[in-house]
């Protein structure tokens, strides 16, 4: 299979930006998925919208300095997923996390990415029923679609611990039910809570980009050498359904779900070289 191989910038996050960008291009990668996280990343929504247009140029001529494509841009508006879920009951929470969003679009755009990936919501159970959360869900990702397709952008979203599609069961109607979407499918969410590889595999013929990183049973990130996931069957399931995106090596470094507990770098390499083998 010729894939092609990402990083992500927030791998790295106790560096400068511009160094993070250089070591994933010295890494030999092909592309950079770039976080847009408020509060926890080098690029936060706030500063980097404050001029949409210059700061995305600014972005990209860093990446054609080094020879990288941004694979993905992942809006995060808060530390938290909740107070910005794009389904929020607070139609004041909901237009902020729309515009971001429209900005979102005109960023990736302005530095050539094809890709955007947000989360997909929460269930607010306290304050309302079900239903009505995830009806309301699918609204607010029928507009992302609709959006993303003016301006030739593939979306993505990350079913993921505490969404409203913890499951792939749950992830998998979720596509379903808002045509054009497309997950940014991330195993680890899944094997944490102990659901095996074969029960996630349906889920790759909906996926538009992929992480990979090590995890097991009650650990979302761990090492490579204690990964119990069959990153060499997804990569032929991914031949057999011939998945046309990014492979993106998603390690972060933060104090949640005890992620900042690897060697991001060596990790990182070590799958780069599992990966690059798969490929021959």
């Amino acid at each position: 299979m010729n894939f092609k191989l990402a990083c992500a910038d927030f791998t790295f996050p106790l560096v400068e930006h511009e160094v993070a960008l250089k070591i994933i291009a010295m890494l030999g990668m092909q592309g950079v998925d770039i976080g847009l996280f408020e509060g926890r990343s080098h690029l936060w929504p706030s500063r980097e919208f404050a001029d949409v247009s210059a700061n995305a140029r600014h972005i990209k001529s860093k990446l054609n300095d080094l020879g990288l494509e941004a694979a993905d841009i992942f809006l995060q508006m808060d530390e938290d997923f909740v107070p910005y879920a794009i389904n929020h009951p607070e139609s004041s929470r909901r237009a902020k996390a729309r515009d971001c969003f429209s900005r979102t679009l005109e960023y990736a755009s302005a530095c050539g990415a094809t890709h955007v990936t947000t989360l997909p919501g929460v269930i607010f159970n306290e304050v309302e029923a079900y239903d009505k959360s995830l009806g309301r869900a699918y609204e607010e990702l029928e507009w992302r679609v609709d959006q993303s397709k003016s301006h030739r952008i593939t979306f993505g979203t990350e079913a993921h611990v505490g969404s409203l599609a913890p499951t792939p069961v749950e992830a998998h109607n979720l596509i379903q039910a808002v045509p054009g979407l497309t997950l940014t499918l991330d195993y680890t969410h899944f094997t944490r809570v102990g659901v095996a590889d074969e029960d996630i595999e349906p889920l790759i013929p909906l996926a538009s980009h992929f992480h990979v990183r090590g995890a097991k049973l009650d650990r979302l990130q761990t090492t490579f050498a204690q990964n119990t996931i069959d990153y060499e069957r997804v990569v032929s399931m991914m031949e057999q359904t011939e998945y046309s995106g990014w492979l993106g090596i998603e390690y972060v470094w933060l104090d949640w779900e005890h992620c900042n507990e690897c060697d991001n770098l060596s990790e990182t390499i070590q799958f780069r070289d599992f990966l690059r083998g798969l490929g021959r």
